[in-house]
This record gives C-alpha cells, structure tokens and sequence, in this order.
C-alpha cells in the first residue's frame, strides 16, 4: 500500500462528517478533489470504506477502523512536528476552540496576545451555534469552548470572562419613550435565531419567565442575518451588544429600553472537568487567567458605558 498523510487527512475529514461537501469545506480543497484523493485510497483496500444509500454517504465498520487507525496516525505525525520545535525552546502544538456565533466579537482579542508569544502554535477554530458547541466539548473534540450559557448536561470548568448584554433592537429611533408593558413583545413581529442557539435559548427564557407569548415573523441561523433583517426593517429582536455596537453608535440601530431588559450573562471560557490538558492547553488557560484584565479593559472597556 502506498496511501499517503494527504490521503489520510482526505478520509479522516470524510469519515467524520460523512460528507465529501465538508471534508472539502474543512480541508479548503475542491470536492472532485476530495472525491479523487478518496477514491484513491479506497483503491488500496479490498474491502469497502465507505458505501452510499440514497444518494448518502456512509462509512462501513472497517471504514470507521480505519479512520481511527488515520486520526491515531496523524496525531502522531502532529507530535513529531511539536516537538522539533519544543526542542528549540518553543511552545507548539494545536489547540482546538468551538466558539457561539456571538462569541467571533471576543475570540480574537483572547487569541491574539498568546499567538503572539507563541507564533508556533496552531488554531483551530470553530464558530457554530450553542447546540453544536456543547456536542463538541461532549466529544472531547475541543480543548476550550467559548459560551455565555453554561451547559446543564456536562460538568465543566470555566474561566469568567466579561458580561454580555441582550437588548430589544429596531431600526432608527422606533421608540421615544421607555416601555414598561412588556406585553409590547405580543404587538412586535420578532426575528428569531434557529433553534440551539444561545441567543434563541436566552430570549425564550426571557418570554417564558414572563409568560409573554409573541409573534415570530422570522427565524434565521446567524446573529448577521438577524441584524441585516431588523436594519432592513423587517421586525425586532433580542440581540447581544457585544454584536451590534458600530450599528448603535452610527444611529442604524435603537436599543429600546423595556422592563427586565436587557438580560445580563457572562462570557465563560469553558472545559471539560477533569480534562487532561496539552501543553499548549495549559498555557493557554494560563495566559487566559493572567491576562484577561488587560484584554479586556484595552478592547471592551466600552461595555461598562451601557451597564
């Protein structure tokens, strides 16, 4: 057999979202090449790998064998290229991060500084909703997760990082005056986040603690589209600031001030407890405690204006 790490990496990518549209996504490759690379691994077994029912790509028991057998492999090959750069003094390695969509307005200014000290280390990022977040902490998939709501179904460590508001947005100047009825929501047509995500899972506490019952006009699966529709005038709806800033300032858009809002949690960085940290984890949630402070008073000091 003459499969090659390319190869390895093409399969691994395949098996694991069982779908050669994101391997290709994943890898950055076109899928013919995806499905060339694959079917030139398969090529090399004489028993099946993958099978495909109804136009649905599956991976057949000795496929998954295999791919446990690549991930192993490619894991290795990752340690040997860690340490010839450790052996010059220098921390490397890769470290893994699932982040809530609203949380891409904070990742970066986190990474940054320790990127920075560590050139040599590699990220892996992976920006989702909250549902798909948590599944991949539950897998062991990721070193640290970004969150503003802990997860009831794993026990994790977090490291508190700043507060995240959630206001009642329109477009333009939609209200004068303050609203004390929150029965204002029932008049409202509001946009909805997709099921799983934090956002929709914080305004629907927020409805049910006040046993508010609204109309849904929309339902879209990122916080932009959300704001793209509520600029066009489209309808209302429950968004963290920490997304919405620029639009606020310019005027586009009206923090309407309602009873009870806006609805306060925290930024956490999160893991899994008990979970035995790499190097490159450990210095990283090193770096998190130590330097948060100055992160965040350089980059969102603003947030105290709205409190």
């Amino acid at each position: 057999m003459k499969y090659t790490l390319h190869q390895l990496q093409v399969f691994l990518q395949v098996a694991q979202h069982q779908s050669i549209t994101k391997a290709s996504e994943k890898l950055h490759l076109t899928q013919p090449a995806v499905s060339i690379q694959l079917k030139n691994f398969q090529d090399q077994f004489s028993i099946p790998l993958t099978e495909v029912v109804g136009r649905k790509l599956f991976i057949t028991e000795f496929g998954q064998e295999i791919a446990a057998a690549a991930d192993r492999i490619l894991q290795e090959v990752q340690a040997i290229d860690y340490k010839t750069t450790a052996f010059y003094g220098k921390l490397s390695g890769r470290l893994k991060v699932s982040v809530v969509s609203t949380g891409k307005y904070v990742i970066p200014y986190i990474l940054s500084g320790f990127l920075q000290k560590n050139p040599d280390i590699e990220i892996v990022l992976d920006v989702t909703n909250k549902a798909l977040v948590i599944e991949s902490l539950e897998k062991n998939e990721v070193d640290f997760s970004l969150v503003s709501i802990l997860p009831d179904t794993i026990q994790v460590e977090k490291i508190e990082l700043m507060p995240n508001q959630l206001y009642l947005v329109g477009s333009g100047q939609a209200f004068k005056k303050p609203i004390t009825n929150r029965k204002i929501f029932e008049q409202l047509p509001l946009i909805f986040r997709e099921p799983g995500s934090g956002t929709r899972q914080t305004m629907e506490r927020f409805f049910n603690k006040y046993k508010i019952k609204v109309r849904k006009k929309m339902e879209l699966t990122s916080n932009e589209a959300v704001k793209q529709a509520v600029l066009a005038g489209l309808g209302y709806s429950i968004m963290p600031l920490i997304g919405i800033r620029s639009e606020v300032i310019h005027g586009e858009l009206q923090l309407i001030p309602v009873k009870g809002l806006p609805i306060q949690s925290t930024w956490q960085l999160i893991w899994v407890r008990g979970k035995k940290f790499s190097p490159v984890a450990k210095a990283f949630a090193e770096y998190v405690t130590s330097e948060k402070q100055e992160v965040l008073a350089n980059h969102f000091g603003w947030i105290s204006d709205y409190a």
